[in-house]
């Protein structure tokens, strides 16, 4: 199971997509979504929250900390931070664990289970690229969304596959969402 969390960093439809793929080649998955994600979702899609939650398997609420999946022994195989805030990141980075993201990282990382953290700012700071390194020397695999140009990519939904499809790839899922390198 691959547990994706959409926190309120600008990119949202980059999870979103993300989820519908997993639906889409029947992997199970489950979503988180924090508060401001849901604001963020409401100012640059016009998707509904509810039917991006069907899109889920199972569905946590981002502040309930009593969740089942906030424990080691919940069984997952792997994380999607898809955006991920640089408020979120750097709760990861410096183990506060104080919402259900927050704490699935933490669970993921101590439990050495595969993380991907998609960042999303511009331009970076020192503290963010510090954080970053914290986490990747955890083990997260830091994977900024930036598209490849290498494709002849048409359209901004061409875009967001590849980054979609990188996220795959780092997940050891098969796709075909963009044009690979040959």
């Amino acid at each position: 199971m691959i547990v994706v969390a959409i926190t309120g960093a600008s990119g949202v439809i980059y999870g979103i997509r993300l989820v519908e793929v997993l639906k889409e080649l029947k992997i199970e998955n489950s979503l988180i979504i924090s508060d401001a994600a849901k604001t963020v979702i409401k100012s640059e899609t016009d998707l509904e929250i509810e039917d991006i939650i069907s899109l889920a398997d199972n569905y946590y609420e981002f502040d309930d900390l009593t969740a089942s999946i906030n424990s080691g022994s919940f069984k997952f195989d792997s994380l999607a931070i898809v955006p991920c805030s640089m408020k979120t990141l750097s709760s990861i980075a410096h183990g506060y664990a104080a919402n259900t993201i927050t704490r699935v990282a933490d669970v993921s990382l101590k439990e050495r289970r595969k993380i991907v953290i998609v960042p999303r700012e511009t331009p970076l700071r020192t503290a963010h690229i510090k954080n970053m390194l914290t986490l990747s020397q955890e083990g997260a695999i830091i994977l900024p969304p930036m598209p490849g140009f290498y494709s002849d990519h048409a359209s901004v939904d061409d875009q967001i596959n590849f980054v979609v499809g990188k996220i795959l790839d780092s997940l050891n899922i098969e796709n075909d969402l963009f044009k690979r390198w040959e």
